[in-house]
């Protein structure tokens, strides 16, 4: 009987609609690709139906036309969305289609979600968000999807809808003053999760009258700042609206919500806000599928914790020798994978290199981002012809191999509000080395499970030397351990964590049932969560 296998994980599945600019592996810049990937399989095993919301930026060959066709209104026009539509891993994968998001066949957004270039937006974001907000609110009422055994029909009214940053802050705006007035959603609920605090959606006050919001809600987005950027003065804040118009306010580590409400350094000149509303941190949970030693298609050796410290050597040498370093599987290899910007730190970490070279080690840095940091990268090996590498490729095999074949990753970010870098490491047996910051602390114990460095200043106008001292003084506190017991026992202890969406998606679900909207059907246990093939994914 094929129930006697299943067992009831919660008794009330809710209608769960995550909403986000992306969505892993269909579009990704960053943590909230890889959330909204994750995390919705992973309600969806616990027995919720659930749907994602997102754009359609691109001909995603796994994804159908539904044929629901609808009009909305976005500033002053009248425009028709299209919904297309896929069910993979128990979730509802729905695409929003419009030109605003689907010009690259016509070579206009060549498949860029925020501006032409990295830093630089699109004209018309406020117009191409305002389009996805009310899409998404459409989605649960007027699809009727019938993807599984379970679940039939549209989702109907009685939803939570879990929003994502500042792009989709009108959710709760457009549910509070076009929906309920008219008896629609009446019971429906909103969490806001914030990604990452420092992109707030900050417009001309102005611009107000583009969202097709009543006056009453000018006061949620109403903000003064101390910029010129986009204009002086007066500005509206999405994200300020967001979270004072949401039932929950979310974030992606409890560390970083504490330090969101600390003072406007970190809090960006919301603090006040969220001090106000209260916000509650879950860690990110990581795709153990993708990041699995055992089954790495990128690495030529599989291990597991019980094999790991005989892999690792080897994985060592294939490393070095991709790389061009000297082959040496007894010098101690530190690593570092990001985006070539101020936020991560990697203007720190290569200020600090000439500091800590001199050691028995070698250091491979692998980054795309601002030019400037990748012409730095690119004199790591002129400078350090045995000892460094930079690579300012976006290069997915190698960071594979990276996070296999170091024996440790460094991670010196200025403010994270989560990171992923530090769980894939911590899953291979490589060893962080992290900054004091966000979802750093809550996921590397010092001495058990890495190295904690210390905060650093968030001021990213320049380096201080302080920051280069700590990064300086902790690689060669690591690298003094390397080959000892502690040291094992500290690669042991990184295998031994279980850092799947499971548990995340446990918490998750303590708060959306506390939001006390009605259950979808009988509770029963989605299927378990099967890979999702890299290869329904169109490339850009």
């Amino acid at each position: 009987n094929a129930w006697t296998s299943r067992t009831i994980v919660c008794r009330s599945g809710k209608n769960l609609i995550f909403v986000g600019t992306e969505v892993g592996p269909w579009s990704k810049t960053g943590g909230l690709g890889d959330v909204l990937g994750g995390l919705p399989p992973a309600m969806a095993a616990n027995g919720h139906r659930v749907m994602t919301v997102s754009p359609r930026y691109d001909q995603y060959k796994d994804a159908w036309d539904t044929d629901v066709v609808i009009e909305l209104k976005v500033g002053d026009k009248i425009e028709k969305v299209r919904f297309f539509h896929c069910h993979k891993r128990g979730v509802d994968r729905v695409f929003v289609d419009h030109p605003a998001f689907l010009e690259k066949v016509w070579g206009k957004t060549k498949s860029k979600i925020y501006g032409p270039i990295a830093g630089e937006d699109f004209q018309d974001n406020q117009l191409r968000f305002s389009l996805l907000c009310q899409a998404a609110l459409e989605a649960p009422r007027v699809l009727a999807l019938n993807s599984n055994e379970y679940f039939s029909g549209p989702y109907g009214e009685e939803v939570i809808f879990i929003a994502n940053d500042w792009h989709t802050a009108l959710i709760p705006c457009y549910l509070k003053t076009i929906y309920k007035p008219k008896g629609i959603y009446s019971t429906a609920r909103v969490a806001f999760c914030i990604h990452n605090i420092a992109y707030q959606g900050r417009f001309a006050f102005t611009d107000f009258s583009l969202l097709n919001l009543p006056d009453e809600l000018k006061s949620s987005f109403d903000f003064i700042d101390g910029y010129e950027k986009p204009v002086k003065g007066r500005k509206i804040n999405w994200m300020k609206a967001g979270i004072l118009e949401s039932d929950k306010v979310l974030t992606v580590s409890p560390y970083y919500a504490q330090e969101l409400v600390s003072g406007e350094d970190k809090g960006v000149e919301l603090d006040n806000i969220l001090r106000k509303t209260g916000i509650q941190g879950i860690v990110n949970g990581m795709d153990v599928q993708e990041w699995n030693p055992l089954t790495d298609k990128y690495t030529n050796v599989k291990y597991d914790a019980s094999t790991v410290l005989d892999a690792k050597p080897l994985l060592k040498e294939a490393l070095q020798a991709e790389v061009g370093l000297p082959v040496d599987r007894n010098i101690p290899v530190i690593g570092f994978i990001g985006r070539l910007e101020e936020q991560k730190g990697s203007d720190i970490l290569v200020e600090a290199i000439p500091h800590f070279i001199k050691e028995n080690v070698q250091i491979i840095v692998l980054g795309t981002g601002k030019k400037p940091m990748e012409k730095q990268l690119e004199q790591l090996e002129k400078i350090y012809p045995d000892k460094a590498r930079g690579v300012a490729k976006f290069n997915v095999p190698l960071a594979h191999m990276i996070i296999a074949g170091a024996d440790f990753i460094l991670v010196p970010s200025r403010f994270e509000p989560c990171g992923l870098i530090q769980l894939h490491a911590m899953r291979y047996g490589t060893v962080p080395i992290v900054a004091s910051t966000g979802g750093l602390v809550d996921t590397v114990k010092e001495g058990f499970t890495g190295f904690q460095m210390g905060s650093f200043n968030v001021e990213c106008e320049a380096v201080d030397p302080a920051d280069v001292t700590a990064v300086a003084t902790n690689a060669k506190r690591a690298i003094a351990t390397y080959g000892t017991p502690a040291f094992t026992e500290i690669i042991q202890n990184c295998m031994a964590q279980d850092l799947s969406w499971k548990g995340p998606a446990k918490k998750w679900e303590e708060v959306l049932l506390s939001l006390g909207v009605a259950g979808s059907e009988p509770g029963i246990e989605g299927e378990e969560i099967a890979p999702l093939a890299k290869e329904n994914v169109a490339t850009p």
